[in-house]
């Protein structure tokens, strides 16, 4: 028998608590309860979420601050050293270069809208964190108000997808090895917290550890980690179960995969259609969403980065590929917003970091490889007005290079850029100073960035006529400044 249990009471939108549980018997169909959770999402009414729009976000984290300079505002008119160390690439929009690492994404621009002005007031990685992944919910970035944006979608949207199970909120991370990139493992972790809302609304997080050089991986145990083939790991997935969940991950895989062989296919289709659905989330698209060779070979080589090694003292294969990939299929299979975590993007040129050219020519080229692939592969799914990507980190880089060769904390401009959404691409918004120090336009803060997020995903319109939405949530949402470019 096996018992899945959450330890929360809340209730989301859906009108289900995720103390609600699974517990699948060897073979019959008797034990099975998860049959009535999803009757009863269904007695709770649609209706109700109506305002839930059938989009998706992929929030691809930068995690360290990625330089504006020498990703999406080289700046190379400015004398030195106010422009990219990296050079420019020319892009296919008229006058607009990229960083001289994004070849490929230079060739998608007229899919980008780039903003050139986004800053914020904090300049510690920690807390930067915390303030740009809330959305600004959090001013102060110390934790103490706010929640991050992931959650709050979870709210009100709900915490697992209806038909699939899956949990709404996804936060894609890496086994880390080297030190620095630990420590934005960690602040990656602190910075996706559901605040007030409670565990409940906690992102389901994924740690790969397949791109691990042999030494690690062999004394690695699966603890809530995914598979080293890649992940066709759902074992802890069913209702959207806390980040403190299921150790022995290995043995209920083999219950599961006991249950595929054994389970006889004429008992499912006797079954009603909420025990199909029951058995869709366990056997079915649930599970298959992790596991990648379920792909075309050409797809899964064309979002390869693991031929670059990343790090600074201890290196690693760049898994970001694998990851973009594994957020595409985690949006199809009804998750809702996916946070992909790149470490590394701290290029102070000392003893933890490497230098703005070395540090891009790692990391830089496999950001460049994998969206550019996420790109290609949901317009040709279809996907681009789903699926809003958005990119950006904890802060940018400063104007001036250190006489190490590297950029130090600068709050003043960071990245941001979104593509799909349904959104207006092909843009860039906003202005830099002459020195890339500063806006010289009206600001992009993150409480805008939010606002366009929750714009896109939601009907505002329907959201204020809905039952049981949250006031409070409802409030922010409708009193948040969108960037008007997009919005």
């Amino acid at each position: 028998m096996l018992t899945v249990t959450t330890p929360s009471g809340s209730r989301d939108c859906s009108g289900v608590s995720r103390r609600d549980f699974v517990r699948v018997g060897a073979l019959g169909m008797s034990g099975l309860t998860l049959p009535g959770l999803l009757a009863a999402k269904a007695r709770a009414g649609s209706s109700d979420t109506d305002y839930v729009r059938d989009k998706a976000v992929v929030l691809l984290y930068l995690s360290g601050g990625a330089s504006h300079i020498e990703t999406f505002n080289p700046n190379m008119d400015a004398p030195a050293p106010y422009h990219s160390l990296t050079g420019e690439v020319k892009t296919t929009l008229p006058g607009v270069t990229f960083g001289g690492n994004f070849p490929r994404l230079a060739k998608h621009a007229k899919k980008l809208a780039v903003v050139r002005s986004f800053k914020h007031p904090i300049g510690g990685h920690e807390q930067a964190h915390v303030h740009v992944l809330s959305g600004g919910t959090d001013p102060r970035g110390d934790g103490s108000t706010g929640y991050s944006m992931g959650s709050l979608y979870a709210k009100l949207r709900g915490t697992n997808h209806e038909k699939t199970g899956l949990p709404t909120y996804m936060l894609l991370t890496h086994e880390e090895i080297d030190g620095q990139y630990r420590k934005e493992f960690g602040r990656v972790i602190k910075g996706s917290w559901p605040g007030s809302m409670g565990p409940t609304y906690a992102p389901f997080q994924h740690t790969d550890a397949s791109h691990l050089p042999a030494k690690y991986n062999k004394s690695k145990k699966s603890k809530g980690k995914s598979s080293k083939q890649g992940g066709s790991v759902s074992a802890d997935m069913q209702l959207s179960i806390p980040q403190s969940r299921l150790d022995n991950r290995k043995a209920l895989l083999r219950s599961i995969d006991r249950m595929k062989r054994q389970l006889d296919a004429s008992q499912i289709e006797a079954t009603s259609q909420y025990q199909q659905q029951a058995f869709d989330l366990i056997l079915g698209s649930a599970s298959e969403a992790f596991d990648l060779t379920r792909e075309s070979t050409s797809l899964v080589k064309q979002y390869d980065t693991s031929d670059v090694m990343i790090g600074k003292k201890v290196f690693r294969k760049s898994n970001l590929g694998k990851q973009m990939l594994l957020a595409r299929r985690l949006v199809e299979s009804g998750a809702g917003f996916v946070t992909v975590h790149s470490a590394g993007w701290d290029m102070h040129a000392d003893g933890n970091n490497p230098g703005m050219v070395k540090g891009m020519n790692m990391l830089g080229t496999t950001l460049d490889r994998a969206v550019s692939a996420f790109l290609e592969d949901v317009a040709q799914r279809g996907l681009s007005e789903k699926i809003l990507l958005v990119i950006t980190g904890d802060f940018g880089r400063t104007p001036k290079v250190n006489k190490n060769g590297g950029r130090d904390h600068w709050a003043n401009l960071g990245t941001l850029a979104f593509a799909g959404g349904g959104l207006p691409m092909g843009q860039v918004i906003g202005r830099a100073d002459r020195q890339n120090g500063h806006p010289a336009t009206e600001p992009i803060t993150p409480q805008m960035m939010m606002g366009t997020i929750m714009h896109t995903l939601f009907d505002v319109g329907k959201m204020r006529v809905a039952r049981g939405v949250p006031r409070d949530a409802l409030k922010l949402i409708e009193d948040q400044v969108t960037i008007k470019e997009l919005i």
